[in-house]
């Protein structure tokens, strides 16, 4: 179970609620442009990343799929395959099934793949196929879940929420991790807004690591998936090292005490309660 036992390498993954695995660390591409994405998601995975997480919103699937492809032919990528490589696309507007499966095979198509290994609802907003391995969300709130679970509806399998020292939503994570659903940060850095934050400051210096690796850190101690975005080779590269410490208990607590509820984007308690929520696992993989 995530949180268990510490990650010891980028290449460690986690067991979902469907029984696939997930890697614990990958490569976010959100508010990048078509060339900085493509450059980016090859750069990672020569350094060793195998998640890369995009979606219908940030428009750029098609250059993921290119940088996947830049990869996979070059001499670093000789021994790796597709299947490798996990790839995670999200859907933007919850209209309906026919409308879901339309715009599912449009990021399919954009991407140049053949299936997404997670495909997230983005929002909660209002036959199988074989397109998509696994199912989740993102920004669900408790009171989302709980309206899945009266449902009788299939779990998601990950919940992608604003994650980071200063912003633990609690109650979101105590949600999830009682339904065993497993727990994304897509902002793990909170968008660099505390890196001068003098606590932040103080744990990089005592054990000689950015306040970024802080951040990180702290994210997969907690048993979270982490999706840092960097447009920078070496900043993809220093994000990953983060295997080779282990921040204290104390320290642990001093930094879930800077909590500030600090948004880094928007604030997804304000979204309203599912009105439909479409059975993607129609369109999953068996």
């Amino acid at each position: 179970m995530p949180g268990s036992k510490t990650p010891t390498s980028l290449a460690a993954t986690y067991k979902m609620l469907d029984g696939r695995e997930i890697p614990i660390f990958g490569l976010g591409v959100y508010e990048m442009s078509d060339g900085q994405t493509r450059a980016a998601v090859a750069w990672a995975l020569e350094a060793g990343y195998r998640h890369i997480d995009t979606a219908e919103w940030y428009e750029n699937e098609g250059s993921v799929g290119d940088g996947l492809r830049d990869f996979l032919t070059s001499p670093s990528g000789s021994n790796v395959s597709r299947q490798d490589i996990f790839i995670t696309s999200k859907l933007m507007h919850n209209r309906g099934y026919n409308e879901t499966l339309q715009d599912l095979r449009a990021s399919l198509s954009r991407a140049g793949l053949d299936y997404f290994d997670l495909y997230l609802l983005h929002a909660p907003s209002g036959g199988k196929e074989g397109l998509v391995k696994s199912i989740g969300v993102s920004n669900f709130s408790p009171k989302h879940i709980e309206e899945i679970v009266a449902r009788g509806d299939e779990l998601p399998v990950v919940n992608q929420i604003d994650l980071h020292p200063f912003m633990r939503h609690k109650a979101y994570v105590d949600n999830c991790q009682k339904h065993g659903i497993i727990l994304e940060a897509w902002a793990p850095l909170a968008r660099a807004m505390r890196f001068q934050h003098p606590v932040i400051e103080t744990v990089a210096d005592k054990y000689s690591k950015t306040p970024a690796q802080v951040h990180l850190r702290w994210g997969l101690q907690h048993g979270y998936i982490v999706i840092p975005k960097s447009a920078s080779r070496k900043r993809i590269i220093e994000n990953a090292d983060v295997f080779d410490f282990e921040l204290s208990a104390a320290d642990m607590e001093q930094l879930d005490g800077l909590d500030e509820n600090l948004i880094t984007d928007w604030d997804i308690t304000t979204v309203s309660l599912v009105t439909e929520f479409v059975d993607l696992s129609l369109i999953s993989m068996p």
